[in-house]
C-alpha cells in the first residue's frame, strides 16, 4: 500500500465510524456554519453585530487629522434660531445676506445643506442673492421618491419650481440624500437615476473615480480634542459686511458649506457613536465626503467571490482543526492562530483603505466555531467508541483503573524501555500438549480459551498485567506499567487464585475431554526492563530480563520438585509469609546464582508450615541435627510428596547447600 493511500484508508475508516445520522447532522452544522460566514450581513443579529465591528474598525484605524483648512461649515445653531425666532423653516433672508458676504469674501465653492421645500416671504430675496452669485454654488435638492418619509410630493414640486428659477445662474441643484443604515451614515449613497450628483460631488473639482462611487466613507479622527476636523462659524457672523469682512481669511479660497448644526434636528450617527454617543450634523457628512474626494481616497472593494471563498477557508479550518490530532500545545497554538487571523485580518485590511463593508467578520468566527464544534464532538463520539473500544482492549491485558489511567495520559506506559521493579508469574497447564493429541481442534480452542480466561480474569483482578499467553500458558507481572506499594502481597495471591481456578477447571464434570491436568505456578521479583517492543509496525508492551527468565525456571520446577506454587524468598510477601513453605534452595538453568524457594502449601497445617521453616532455618545455618525433625514430619505427611522430595535433596546436599536441577 502507497503512503499515499493510507491517509485516505484512515479516513474512509473514520467516516464509516461516525456513521450515517451523525455524518449527517455534521455536515449539516458545518452547511449552515458556511452559510453564516458568508451570509451574515444579511442575517438578523447577525447583520448587526457585523455592522459593530465595523465601526470598530473604521475607529480603530480612521487617521488622526489635525484640522481641515479647505473647508468651512458656516451653520445655523440653537443660538442662531433663538436670535431669529425661527426654527422651521429656517431664516431664508439671513441665509441670502450670508451667502452675498461669502460670495464676496473669495469662496472656492459653496453648498447648501437646506432644503427650500415651502414658501416664505423672503424667497423672492433668497432668489436674488442665488442669482447673483459669483462663486459656484450648490442648492440641495431631495425627491420623494429617495425620501419619501422626509419629503412629500407637494414639496418636491415646490423645490424643482424654486430651482428652475434658477437656471441660468451659477446655482445649479445638489442631491444631498445621504445613505443610512440603523440610523447610521457608514457609506456614500447610490446615485439615483434622475437625481443631480451628491453635494460633495458637485462642489469639487470634476473626479471621474468618485463619479458613481457609493464605497465607504473614508472616516479620519480629530487629532486634538479642541481642534474639531472642520472650522464651525455661526451664520450670524456673516449677515453684514463688517462682520463677514473679519472671517475673509477662513472663507477666501475655501470650500464654505452652509447648513444647520442644531441640537435636536438632522444629527446622523456614525462609526464613532457607539464610543462616544455623539451624533454629528448631517452637514459635516457632506464635509467628509467632500474631504474625501479631495484627498484622492478611493476604499479598495474586495471581490464578493473572495469574501465567499475566505468564509469557506474559515469553514474548512474549524474542521480541520477538529479533526487533526495535535498536541495540546501545537492545537492550542492553531486555534489562536486562526482566530487571530478571522479578528485581525478585516482589522488589517481596513488600515490598508480596503473597504471592509460586507467583510463578515463575526460571520466567519460562527462560521469557524460551528464547524470546529460539529466536527469536534463528531470526532469525539468516535473518540470516545475508540477509548472504549481500546479500554475494552487494554482491559484485556491490564486491571480496569490501569487501562483508564493509561487512556488519560498514555505517557505512563512507555514506548521506550525503562528499568522497572516487578514480581512476574508464570503459569503452565500440566500434560495440555499430550492431552490435545487426541481432540479436535474445535474442543482445543474451546478448552484453552475458556482456561485462559479464568486465568486472566484472575490476574487482572489482582490489578496484574498480562504480558502474553504461550500456548496453555499465561505470563504476566506486577510493578508496570503502574506500581502499587502492595505489588507483591498481589502478585501472591493472584498466584493462589490461579491455582484454585485451574483446580476447579480441571475438576469441573465433562463428557467431551479427558480430564486436565494441573496447573503450575512460578514467581519471582527483580529488576526487568519494560516497555514496547517489536519495532514500528508491531509493538507489543512486555517485560525483559533475569527475573522472567527466574519466574519461567520456578515454573518448571514445580514438576521436579512436586510443588504446585513456587515462589522465590524475593517474591514471598512479609504479609503472607505465614502462607509459604521452604523448599530448600535451587540452582536453575541459564541462572548462576541459586534460589531459595517457597511453596505456598494451602493444604498443609499452618504449625507444620512454621515448624519446618524454623527447622530447615537451622539446618541450613549448620545445625545438621534438625534434619531429623524434618524427616520426622515426612513421615507425618506421607502423602506429601513435595516435603518427602525436600528431604531427599537436603540429604544429598547438606547445610547450605543447593539442589542442582536439570
Amino acid at each position: 500500500m502507497s503512503a499515499l493511500a493510507e491517509p485516505g484508508m484512515r479516513a474512509r475508516l473514520a467516516l464509516r465510524r461516525v456513521g450515517v445520522p451523525r455524518l449527517a447532522a455534521t455536515i449539516l452544522f458545518v452547511a449552515l456554519g458556511a452559510a453564516v460566514a458568508t451570509f451574515s450581513w444579511q442575517l438578523p443579529l447577525f447583520g448587526a453585530a457585523e455592522r459593530a465591528l465595523y465601526d470598530l474598525r473604521v475607529v480603530l484605524t480612521a487617521p488622526a487629522a489635525d484640522q481641515d483648512h479647505r473647508i468651512v461649515m458656516v451653520v445655523f445653531n440653537d443660538d442662531t434660531l433663538k436670535h431669529t425666532q425661527r426654527r422651521s423653516p429656517l431664516d431664508r433672508g439671513l441665509l441670502a445676506k450670508a451667502l452675498t458676504q461669502i460670495d464676496a469674501l473669495g469662496a472656492k465653492a459653496i453648498g447648501i445643506d437646506i432644503l427650500v421645500d415651502e414658501p416664505q416671504p423672503e424667497d423672492d430675496q433668497l432668489i436674488s442673492a442665488l442669482r447673483g452669485m459669483r462663486t459656484p454654488t450648490h442648492l440641495a435638492f431631495g425627491s420623494n421618491a429617495s425620501n419619501p418619509d422626509e419629503i412629500a410630493t407637494w414639496q418636491e414640486d415646490f423645490l424643482r419650481r424654486f430651482q428652475a428659477r434658477l437656471a441660468g445662474s451659477r446655482t445649479t441643484p445638489a442631491s444631498i440624500r445621504v445613505e443610512k443604515e440603523d440610523d447610521a451614515v457608514r457609506r456614500w449613497p447610490a446615485r439615483k437615476p434622475g437625481e443631480p450628483p451628491p453635494l460633495a460631488v458637485s462642489m469639487a473639482p470634476p473626479d471621474p473615480a468618485f463619479a458613481r462611487y457609493n464605497g465607504s466613507l473614508a472616516y479620519r479622527n480629530a487629532k486634538y480634542v479642541d481642534r474639531p476636523l472642520y472650522a464651525e462659524f455661526p451664520i450670524d457672523l456673516f449677515g453684514s459686511p463688517f462682520t463677514a469682512s473679519l472671517f475673509k481669511r477662513f472663507v477666501a479660497g475655501r470650500y464654505v458649506l452652509v447648513g444647520g448644526d442644531i441640537s435636536d434636528i438632522d444629527r446622523v450617527a456614525g462609526p464613532a457613536t457607539f464610543l462616544n454617543g455623539e451624533r454629528p450634523a448631517g452637514l459635516k457628512v457632506h464635509a467628509d465626503m467632500l474631504a474625501q474626494i479631495l484627498d484622492g481616497r478611493i476604499e479598495i472593494r474586495i471581490p464578493r467571490w473572495l469574501l465567499a471563498l475566505t468564509a469557506l477557508a474559515a469553514v474548512a479550518g474549524g474542521v480541520l482543526t477538529a479533526a487533526m490530532k495535535l498536541r495540546a500545545g501545537w492545537g492550542q497554538a492553531f486555534v489562536a492562530v486562526q482566530l487571530l487571523v478571522i479578528a485581525a485580518g478585516p482589522l488589517i485590511l481596513q488600515a490598508l483603505a480596503f473597504d471592509t463593508w460586507r467583510v463578515p467578520q463575526f460571520g466567519w468566527v460562527v462560521g469557524w466555531l460551528a464547524a470546529y464544534t460539529a466536527t469536534a464532538a463528531a470526532a469525539r463520539s468516535v473518540g470516545a467508541e475508540q477509548r472504549a473500544y481500546a479500554q475494552s482492549a487494554l482491559g484485556k491485558y491490564l486491571p480496569r483503573d490501569v487501562a483508564a489511567q493509561i487512556l488519560r495520559d498514555p505517557s505512563q506506559m512507555a514506548l521506550h524501555g525503562e528499568r522497572r521493579e516487578i514480581h512476574a508469574v508464570f503459569t503452565d497447564l500440566q500434560g495440555f500438549t499430550e492431552l490435545t493429541h487426541g481432540l479436535e481442534p474445535e474442543t482445543v480452542a474451546t478448552l484453552i480459551n475458556a482456561y485462559l480466561d479464568l486465568l486472566s480474569q484472575a490476574v487482572l483482578e489482582h490489578g496484574g498485567t498480562i504480558d502474553k499467553f504461550v500456548g496453555d500458558s499465561v505470563v504476566a507481572f506486577w510493578g508496570a506499567p503502574l506500581a502499587r506499594p502492595d505489588d507483591g502481597e498481589r502478585a501472591a495471591r493472584a498466584a493462589i487464585a490461579m491455582w484454585r481456578v485451574g483446580e476447579a477447571f480441571r475438576n469441573t464434570p465433562t463428557g467431551d475431554h479427558p480430564p486436565l491436568g494441573r496447573t503450575r505456578v512460578g514467581v519471582h521479583r527483580g529488576l526487568a526492563v519494560v516497555g514496547n517492543f517489536g519495532g514500528e509496525g508491531r509493538i507489543t508492551y512486555t517485560a525483559l530480563g533475569d527475573v522472567m527468565n527466574t519466574a519461567s525456571r520456578l515454573e518448571a520446577a514445580n514438576k521436579v520438585l512436586e510443588t504446585r506454587i513456587l515462589v522465590s524468598r524475593e517474591a514471598v510477601p512479609p504479609s503472607m509469609a505465614a502462607v509459604f513453605r521452604t523448599m530448600g534452595r535451587i540452582g536453575v538453568r541459564g541462572r548462576s546464582t541459586p534460589v531459595e524457594v517457597f511453596e505456598a502449601a494451602l493444604d498443609f497445617p499452618p504449625e507444620a508450615r512454621e515448624r519446618l521453616n524454623a527447622a530447615y532455618a537451622r539446618f541450613d545455618a549448620g545445625e545438621a541435627a534438625a534434619l531429623d525433625e524434618i524427616v520426622a514430619m515426612a513421615a507425618e505427611f506421607p502423602e506429601d510428596l513435595a516435603l518427602g522430595g525436600l528431604v531427599v535433596r537436603l540429604r544429598e546436599v547438606g547445610p547450605g547447600g543447593v539442589s542442582r536441577l536439570i
